[in-house]
């Protein structure tokens, strides 16, 4: 008896022992960095396929416009409506795309939400270190839009569309607009993925942060919440 009790003293020993070494090199994870939209209310944005400018075929549209919308679903104020949404509305108006802030707000109207996110690729380089050219608008709907009732949305949108000499808003009015070139081969830039790698990644796994610079995807994550940065702090959001 005296022997079992000793075996099982020193296997509970070995047992804590080994918790401890394990809780010692237990890897220390950072902190991300938490977006919040200060409004007077939530808003509800909906996010719409990506528009690729930059002559590579292998931007997929819808996958683009997923990662921008799992970007705003970290925004804290921010409902997103994902892109899927977006493309019904499209095919119900039968556009593909909208041309001017009056089609976005109805758009907008359509999904009952307050705003359209419409990214833009213009540069896209896979190769490491990667580059990422973006931009992204937000169209928010006016607040005394009113749709006309007993009307085809699809005549609506035809009425909105601009015509062939009016060129399309950049930030004017009711548009906000984000801009940035995001070269993994500039400083600044590794410095702030730096800065939104901690807590996205494991500090002790075999790639760490330069997964970021080897998973294009992982890295337009990293664009399209810089962009999202900009327009959240912008001053025409903040009578809303």
């Amino acid at each position: 008896m005296s022997f079992m009790r000793s075996s099982l003293y020193i296997f509970a020993v070995g047992l804590c022992l080994l918790e401890l070494g394990c809780a010692k090199h237990e890897p220390v994870y950072g902190r991300e960095q938490v977006k919040s939209l200060t409004t007077k209310r939530r808003q509800v944005w909906a996010v719409a396929p990506v528009i690729n400018l930059s002559g590579e075929k292998g931007v997929d549209a819808f996958l683009q416009a997923d990662l921008v919308f799992q970007q705003l679903q970290q925004v804290q104020g921010v409902t997103a409506v994902p892109v899927n949404r977006v493309a019904e509305v499209y095919a119900t108006l039968r556009i593909d795309r909208v041309a001017s802030p009056e089609q976005a707000a109805l758009v907008c109207d359509l999904l009952h939400c307050d705003g359209l996110i419409v990214p833009t690729v213009t540069i896209y380089d896979t190769y490491n270190p990667p580059k990422l050219g973006a931009a992204m608008q937000l169209f928010v709907k006016p607040g005394m839009f009113v749709k006309v009732p007993n009307v085809d949305p699809r005549e609506l949108a035809k009425s909105a569309a601009p015509r062939q000499i009016d060129p399309m808003p950049t930030a004017g009015g009711d548009v906000i607009q984000a801009v940035g070139l995001f070269d993994a081969a500039n400083g600044t830039v590794r410095d702030r993925l730096h800065i939104y790698a901690a807590g996205r990644n494991d500090p002790v796994g075999p790639m760490g942060e330069k997964e970021y610079y080897m998973n294009m995807d992982r890295y337009c994550g990293f664009a399209y919440s810089e962009l999202i940065e900009q327009i959240i702090v912008s001053p025409k959001l903040k009578g809303l």
